[in-house]
C-alpha cells in the first residue's frame, strides 16, 4: 500500500510557487495540498497547476470558504467552486462541507452535490471533519456516517478533540465508524483545549501524539488491508494555530520544521 504525503499552502503563502514547489519536492513530499479561495481565478490556477506539475507533484484542492449564512448563498457558491474545479486534474478534494447550524437536510444537499460532482468527473471528494462545519464533532458525524453509507472523510481528529474537550474516550463507536471511512488524514495533534499542541517533537505533549497516532495507525493498517493508496497532510499551521510569544510576536515552534518531522515520523512508522 503506498502512502502519499502533501505538503499544506497553507503558512508558505509567502513563497512563490516555483520556490515552494522546489521547497516542497525537496524535503520529500509527493505533493501539495492547496485551499482555494473562491476568487481565485483561472488564469491563476493555469499557472498554479503548471508549476506543480513542472516539479512533478500531485495535488490536493480543498474548499474552505464556506462563511456565508444563508444556506442558498453558500449552495450556489459551493457549486460555483466544484465547477471551476472540475477542469483541473486533482488527486482529490477536501471539502470542508457546509456548516454546524445547518439542518441535517440542507448540508445533505451539499454532500449530494459532491456526490454528483464525482460522478461527472471521477475526482473523489472526502469531507473534512473540521470545526464549524457539518463534520464538526464526532457525536453528530456518527449520524451522517450512519445515514449516508458513501459518505467518505478526510480525518482530522484535532477538531473533534478540541469540541469534546476530551481525547474522546467515551465515543468509541463514533471513531471506529470515522476510520472505517477515512480515505484522507490531516496529521495534526489537537488537545481538549485547543486544535493544535504547540510542538509535538517535545515529551511533555507525547500523550496527545500518541493518542492521534492510535488512530491513524487503524487508518492506515485498514488502507493495507484493501491495498489502497493513503493520502496524509501534515498540517500544523500558522498563527493563530501555532502558539506565537505574547511580547515578541515569535511563534515557539517552526511551522514548516513541525510538518517535516510529522512526515518523516510516520514515514518510519508506516514504511
Amino acid at each position: 500500500m503506498p502512502i502519499q504525503f502533501f505538503c499544506p499552502r497553507w503558512g508558505s503563502e509567502e513563497l512563490s510557487w516555483g520556490t515552494f514547489c522546489q521547497k516542497v519536492s525537496d524535503a520529500g513530499y509527493n505533493g501539495v495540498e492547496y485551499a482555494i479561495a473562491n476568487n481565485v481565478t483561472e488564469k491563476e490556477l493555469d499557472e498554479i497547476w503548471n508549476t506543480v506539475e513542472q516539479n512533478n507533484l500531485k495535488l490536493i484542492a480543498q474548499f474552505f470558504e464556506s462563511g456565508d449564512a444563508d444556506f442558498s448563498k453558500h449552495h450556489d457558491l459551493y457549486c460555483a467552486w466544484l465547477e471551476k474545479i472540475s477542469n483541473y486534474p486533482c488527486l482529490k478534494i477536501d471539502s470542508q462541507t457546509g456548516r454546524d447550524f445547518y439542518s441535517f437536510e440542507q448540508n445533505l444537499l451539499l454532500v449530494n452535490e459532491a456526490f454528483q460532482f464525482t460522478n461527472q468527473t471521477g475526482i473523489q471528494v472526502v469531507h473534512e471533519t473540521h470545526r464549524n462545519k457539518c463534520l464538526f464533532a464526532a457525536h453528530t458525524s456518527k449520524e451522517y456516517l450512519e445515514k449516508i453509507p458513501e459518505l467518505k472523510l478526510t480525518l482530522d481528529a484535532s477538531h473533534w478533540v478540541c469540541v469534546a474537550e476530551s481525547f474522546l474516550e467515551d465515543q468509541s463507536e463514533a471513531m471506529q465508524l470515522a476510520i472505517e471511512r477515512t480515505e484522507h488524514l490531516h496529521a495534526r495533534v489537537g488537545y481538549p483545549e485547543g486544535p493544535q499542541i504547540p510542538d509535538p517533537r517535545v515529551p511533555e505533549w507525547q500523550h496527545a501524539l500518541n493518542a492521534h497516532l492510535s488512530w491513524w495507525d487503524r487508518v492506515v493498517e485498514r488502507k493495507k488491508k484493501e491495498n489502497t493508496v493513503m493520502t496524509i497532510t501534515p498540517e500544523f499551521g500558522p498563527n493563530p494555530y501555532m502558539v506565537h510569544d505574547p511580547v515578541s510576536g515569535q511563534p515557539i515552534a517552526d511551522q514548516w520544521a513541525v510538518n517535516v518531522f510529522m512526515m518523516n515520523l510516520l514515514k518510519q512508522r508506516y514504511r
